[in-house]
């Protein structure tokens, strides 16, 4: 009986390179200048872990492609967390997300108490979080996720259906960038997530 292997996803130079839309020297020269964090094999090849390479695109603003992602095991794909405690909205928004963008996982959480456990134990690249949460100030919420490294400093995106005026100062104060009104449109959450990843956006054929 044929068994699934548990060897680690590396890449080799020659795939970085393919990822990267460079020639074959160029990640060589990355990885031997210390641009590039790499280890050797025993017969001398450079190996690259995904996350390396992803950290590395990621610094230098490089768009990850899709075929990054379907080398990939579920467990070190990006994880995307929905936090709203309208379960309908919530289903849409997820669905939609998980079909737009490649190489993600969403997960979702209906109260700040879900949020708080998710993030804590999966350290997601971004939350689409709602402000208006049963028992929670979301704007406390945003603070707690920027002061702590528990939650592993996600992207967050704020939807919101909340009408003060001051809300939307308060959190660009906080150094959110994206700040959506209610009802969502979801191609600009999607665009908003990909923007803040460097993802590519992708439509799946129905």
């Amino acid at each position: 009986m044929s068994k699934k292997s548990d060897r680690p996803v590396v890449f080799s130079a020659l795939e970085v390179a393919n990822i990267c839309g460079v020639v074959n020297q160029t990640a060589i020269n990355w990885i031997q200048n210390g641009h590039l964090k790499a280890f050797k094999t025993p017969g001398g090849q450079f190996r690259v872990y995904p996350d390396d390479l992803r950290a590395f695109m990621e610094s230098r603003n490089m768009r990850i492609p899709d075929e990054f992602f379907k080398k990939l095991p579920s467990e070190v794909k990006k994880y995307i967390l929905v936090v709203d405690d309208d379960k309908g909205l919530n289903n849409v928004i997820s669905d939609y997300i998980a079909s737009k963008i490649a190489g993600v996982e969403v997960r979702q959480a209906f109260d700040g108490f879900e949020a708080g456990v998710s993030m804590s134990e999966n350290h997601p690249v971004c939350v689409i979080l709602d402000l208006d949460l049963p028992g929670v100030d979301g704007l406390s919420l945003c603070r707690r996720i920027f002061d702590s490294e528990v939650f592993g400093k996600p992207q967050i995106i704020i939807i919101t259906g909340l009408e003060d005026s001051s809300v939307e100062q308060k959190v660009r104060e906080l150094g959110i960038k994206y700040f959506l009104k209610k009802p969502v449109r979801l191609p600009e959450l999607a665009a908003a997530v990909c923007e803040g990843l460097n993802l590519s956006a992708v439509k799946k054929q129905s």
